[in-house]
């Protein structure tokens, strides 16, 4: 088994070769059935299997903040939140997006696993940690209270967060991010 060490502590070496997505699409495939986005896989074949890909790298004028004008049955995103400016807009765009009864699963980076932090990985705009994500959901008046489920974190320092929609009552306000001058 190879490593990579950060900051004096070892972690699997498949944790920094992207795809985190294959260690939580066996859950996935059990939820995100019908019509749905794997938005940030990064590559067509990484995407969860049935879903439509977008990715900022593709060619199709599709990206987190822009999706087809129609509502779908999930939507799947895997280590893509910590990448977004506007995580909050991102996800109240995408719950938007979900008809009612859909599913979001998010897959995101643990903040056990130091190296995925902001100050210590520039591509990665944010930190999120399971309480940020419940304290989110929870507010959100679209989704299902009853549904949240967000585990700990798993082998790949990574966690799930998981819920039902089941109203069209939110709508996303676009925030505006403010530099001090």
């Amino acid at each position: 088994m190879s490593f990579i060490e950060f900051n004096h502590k070892k972690y699997p070496a498949c944790t920094a070769k992207g795809n985190a997505a294959q260690f939580i699409i066996p859950y996935a495939k059990h939820f995100c059935v019908g019509e749905g986005y794997d938005i940030g896989c990064a590559k067509p074949e990484w995407s969860l299997p049935g879903s439509i890909p977008v990715d900022i790298t593709f060619n199709n004028n599709l990206d987190a903040y822009n999706l087809p004008d129609k509502k779908v049955d999930y939507i799947f995103s895997s280590h893509c939140l910590e990448h977004l400016e506007d995580w909050i807009y991102a996800l109240d765009y995408w719950i938007s997006k979900l008809k009612i009864d859909g599913c979001i699963l998010l897959y995101l980076p643990h903040y056990t696993q130091e190296y995925w932090r902001p100050w210590n990985n520039r591509k990665h705009y944010h930190a999120f940690t399971e309480q940020i994500l419940h304290d989110y959901f929870k507010q959100h008046k679209d989704i299902c209270k009853e549904t949240l489920i967000i585990t700990g974190p798993d082998l790949n320092f990574s966690f799930a967060v998981h819920a039902k929609k089941i109203s069209d009552i939110h709508k996303p306000v676009k925030h505006k991010l403010y530099v001090n001058t």
